[in-house]
């Protein structure tokens, strides 16, 4: 993979649920290229899933810890040196359903609730240091995540055309950004529904399939 890249990189292969294992591939990169201009904390898992049903306990706790504690892991060992140099940006990977929690995904739509509210309140406590915090909201994007999906997906957007709105959010610093430009206006509107009025719309939304979290 890395001479596929066509450039210098550091490759850890590790599990960013492993607070340690990060904080040494941190360290690494660190020693060998530097503070970093950019961390992506892009690490997620999805699954249905139903409080309900006690076989699904291990799955709510997998996406926790790789949604909202990966995420953190893999900030933490960058955060003092960034915050030294008073530049770079951390960029947090959150969704669309971190908005209002979705029927049959409470694990998911929790977790990237709960990654939206770190990531606002990382954002603030750098606030002054030169080191911005990019927090991104995807709607649906054609991965092999969302092929799992058997339900219609509104505004679904190709990989490449995903990864260059985000690449101009990074580029531009913005705070929050919502992709594609059709859901953030759908984001907006979902923000405003009155709690019954959402209610009512969202029961009859499509679920994904439990089982086992699809990375």
């Amino acid at each position: 993979m890395a001479a596929e890249l066509g450039t210098p990189c550091h490759c850890y292969p590790l599990d960013v649920t492993d607070a340690a294992a990060l904080a040494a591939a941190g360290a690494d990169f660190i020693a060998r290229a530097g503070v970093p201009d950019i961390v992506i904390a892009n690490a997620g898992v999805s699954v249905g899933t139903l409080t309900e049903e006690a076989a699904d306990l291990p799955a709510f706790r997998r996406v926790f810890d790789t949604n909202v504690m990966g995420m953190v892991h893999t900030f933490q060992p960058f955060v003092v040196a960034m915050r030294v140099a008073g530049r770079g940006r951390l960029v947090g990977i959150a969704s669309v359903a971190g908005i209002r929690g979705l029927p049959g995904a409470g694990a998911y739509s929790a977790s990237k609730a709960a990654a939206i509210t770190y990531l606002e309140s990382l954002r603030v406590e750098l606030r002054g240091s030169g080191v911005k915090v990019v927090t991104l909201a995807p709607g649906y994007i054609a991965t092999p995540m969302t092929e799992q999906n058997p339900y219609p997906m509104p505004f679904l957007m190709p990989v490449e055309q995903a990864a260059n709105s985000m690449v101009a959010a990074i580029d531009r610093g913005d705070r929050f950004a919502v992709m594609p430009w059709q859901m953030g206006i759908v984001a907006r509107l979902l923000r405003l529904l009155p709690r019954s009025l959402y209610d009512a719309l969202a029961v009859r939304a499509g679920r994904k399939p439990r089982g086992v979290p699809l990375e």
